[in-house]
């Protein structure tokens, strides 16, 4: 679903071409993750960067952006609603890291294990 208008009644790009440039730029992240894969480094620094744009996007433009009157609040509100709930970028936790450590570490002793 489109955002109502007058959320953005500033924007100049059509919703269509707005979607599109998305729609590019989500295929260009993908790449360059699977450009990465294997390399642990290399997709941790593109998550790096992922976050910080996110945490300048949402602490400049989108910070500027948010309602200032009611209608619009009822507004954003109900599109979150919609469409989803607010973005964010999960971390992996140490656990989450150590886990996965641990089981590359049995499937390792599993293979060289004789039969």
């Amino acid at each position: 679903m489109t955002s109502p208008e007058f959320l953005n009644p500033t924007a100049s790009a059509a919703p269509a071409s707005a979607d599109a440039e998305l729609q590019g730029l989500s295929e260009t992240i993908r790449a360059l993750a699977e450009a990465r894969q294997g390399n642990c480094l290399a997709l941790l620094d593109l998550l790096r960067k992922l976050e910080e744009q996110h945490q300048q996007i949402r602490e400049t433009f989108f910070r500027e952006a948010l309602p200032n009157n009611r209608q619009v609040l009822y507004a954003l509100l109900r599109d979150i609603e919609i469409n989803g709930g607010w973005p964010y970028i999960k971390r992996m936790t140490l656990t989450e890291l150590l886990e996965n450590l641990y089981a590359a570490e049995q499937e390792s002793s599993t293979e060289e294990a004789p039969s």
